[in-house]
């Protein structure tokens, strides 16, 4: 290996039991990938599919790269018609089921060979590379190491045609190194070139030009400053030193910077990470600064943002080529370091939280979106039970387990770990949003108990809720109006709940009684029963959901007459029907709502 990095995100298909073995032992090794597997199959993948041909050509249609622990025929049949521009295909790689073969099919140099690779010395099988430069050197030019820009890639063919005829091959080193090529021979002559730099290649170079991840730009600006500011203000000081975005490493600023749009903007557009520091780490770049500033440090603890920033990311042997240039609301200073930058081991990234429902607990329930926030998070929080439901999502990650009841602990303990710069994943149950923790996170930024939480990128994931589980379970029991209620009464009176539960009862909502009983609360579903009972009739069709989405599921379907609140717990859910409510008879009932109220004439 040249130092090159594996894709993110690749899709490991599964199609039967004898490669989940081999695909459970392969997801650590690929970041960010996700095992998926036929529906139905009870596979313990994060994702499931119909159609296995449909599914792959989706994924490589989307630009997901694709392990396919399968026959290369049936991964070339799903994507052949798909085929059109190799620069933008995603890599395919087909791997014998035993890991004995793995073969390359697409997207060689896009990372499909360093996938290849990754996976036969994992399985200790054989990567059948088949790329002339891979075989011959050992690298591909046109898959340099991470960060590494071509300027123009037409000219990789040349100069690796060239290389592989035995021509002389001239190379030009202006910036950073050229480590990765050491298996490679050059000469001061040649009719083609190799020039690493971090300038502007100027008009008609024939060399093949590489841009070495060399340069930071050290940013600050206002609170709120538009991000065509910095954009231009950044631009302008690359111009300013005849270097090219293209040599950018990483957009840096201070860590009270982490949340400002314009520093994330100037990122994405240069399509580089965004890096932060600490006013103390900045501190320490006071002695390097050109035009130290009293009132930057009033305001933030460091006598120089942006040179401080370019400067402490560039390391002792760094330079600064532009000090500070100003616009009206940001400033911008440029430094380059001495060798290429690993833009992960500068300074931390902006924090990330995304809370994520994961369903009632079966995989197959857990939306994409989900099974992606996963798949990136580097820490996962959750209750135990919630965590040993995910299974096979958590390899690789860092684990935070806590016991039931733990809801404020778990919550600050998440965000506490995103303010430290990492991917963090709080995981609940249902619905996060729905009596889950999204809640709590909200109102913990919102009470200012540690500022550093206002900086973080906070999501919410959707999840399938309980009572939407268990009304598909049913049948269609939400089909009109609805409400839900907990009957908890640990953070809301019980003469609330009374009242909702009056007010449900005189709407006549289908009701979701969410915690309707525990071991500790005996009363409250009998007197709920009793107020539902004085405005609906005992045939009134209910659902008892219990464990769903798990191996213990149980749907009965009673009435409210009937209903036992014995038969109820902690893990069950129930839904009452309104007086429209009906069940139909049968070995399995179904309990559905009707849409209207209105009685509506019959169509001729």
């Amino acid at each position: 290996m040249t130092g090159r990095t594996l894709p993110q995100g690749a899709a490991i298909i599964v199609l039967g039991p004898g490669g989940m073995t081999l695909a459970q032992r392969l997801q650590p090794l690929l970041p960010g990938s996700e095992i998926h597997a036929p529906a139905g199959s009870e596979l313990p993948a994060g994702r499931y599919f119909g159609r296995a041909v449909d599914h792959l050509a989706g994924l490589f249609i989307a630009g997901t790269p694709v392990v396919g622990l399968c026959a290369a025929g049936i991964l070339i049949r799903a994507v052949a018609p798909h085929l059109a521009d190799k620069r933008l295909e995603p890599p395919v790689v087909a791997v014998a089921e035993d890991g004995s073969v793995v073969v390359p099919l697409l997207g060689g140099h896009r990372g499909a060979n360093a996938l290849a690779r990754v996976i036969a010395e994992a399985a200790g099988g054989v990567a059948a590379v088949t790329n002339a430069g891979d075989l011959r050197f050992g690298l591909a030019l046109d898959e340099p190491p991470a960060g590494w820009r071509i300027a123009d890639a037409e000219r990789v063919k040349p100069v690796t045609s060239a290389l592989l005829a035995g021509e002389s091959v001239r190379l030009r080193l202006e910036a950073g190194n050229a480590d990765w090529l050491g298996a490679l021979a050059f000469t001061e002559t040649g009719r083609l070139g190799i020039r690493i730099t971090d300038r502007e290649p100027a008009a008609g170079d024939a060399d093949l030009v590489l841009h070495p991840p060399v340069l930071v730009l050290g940013v600050g600006c206002e609170r709120g400053c538009d991000p065509a500011e910095l954009r231009d203000l950044a631009l302008s000081v690359l111009a300013e030193a005849g270097c090219a975005p293209a040599a950018v490493a990483a957009v840096v600023s201070i860590d009270i910077k982490a949340d400002e749009a314009a520093v994330h903007d100037l990122g994405r557009h240069l399509g580089v990470a965004a890096r932060f520091f600490t006013a103390e780490e900045l501190l320490t770049q006071t002695p390097r600064l050109t035009d130290p500033s009293e009132a930057v440090f009033r305001e933030t603890g460091c006598w120089g943002v942006a040179e401080g920033a370019a400067l402490a990311a560039a390391g002792d042997k760094g330079t600064l080529l532009v000090p500070k240039r100003k616009s009206r609301r940001a400033t911008c200073a440029l430094s380059r370091a001495a060798a290429p930058l690993d833009a992960a081991a500068i300074g931390r990234a902006q924090g990330s939280l995304t809370v994520i429902g994961i369903g009632p607990g079966a995989a197959f329930w857990r939306t994409p979106e989900a099974s992606a926030a996963l798949a990136e998070a580097s820490d996962i929080v959750g209750y135990s039970l919630y965590l040993d439901l995910l299974g096979p999502a958590l390899t690789g990650k860092r684990i935070h387990a806590s016991p039931i009841g733990a809801e404020a602990e778990r919550a600050r303990q998440a965000l506490a770990l995103a303010a430290e710069g990492r991917q963090v994943a709080l995981v609940s149950s249902g619905d996060a949003g729905i009596y889950g923790l999204a809640t709590l996170v909200f109102e913990l930024i919102d009470s200012n108990e540690d500022p550093a939480w206002r900086r973080l990128a906070v999501s919410v994931a959707p999840g399938i809720s309980a009572l939407q589980a268990a009304a598909a379970r049913a049948g269609a029991p939400l089909g009109h109006d609805f409400c839900a209620v907990s009957l908890s009464d640990l953070l809301t009176p019980w003469p609330v709940i009374r009242k909702r539960l009056e007010a449900a009862a005189e709407g006549d909502f289908v009701l979701a009684l969410y915690n309707p009983r525990s071991l500790k609360r005996r009363s409250q579903l009998d007197e709920a029963k009793a107020i539902l009972l004085s405005r609906r009739q005992p045939e009134t069709p209910v659902v008892i959901a219990r464990n769903l989405g798990r191996p213990e599921e149980a749907i009965t379907v009673t009435t409210l007459g009937a209903l036992d609140p014995e038969q109820v717990d902690m893990l069950t859910l129930l839904l009452i029907g309104s007086t429209r409510t009906r069940t139909i008879a049968g070995q399995i009932p179904r309990v559905y709502t009707p849409r209207g109220y209105l009685d509506k004439p019959e169509s001729p």
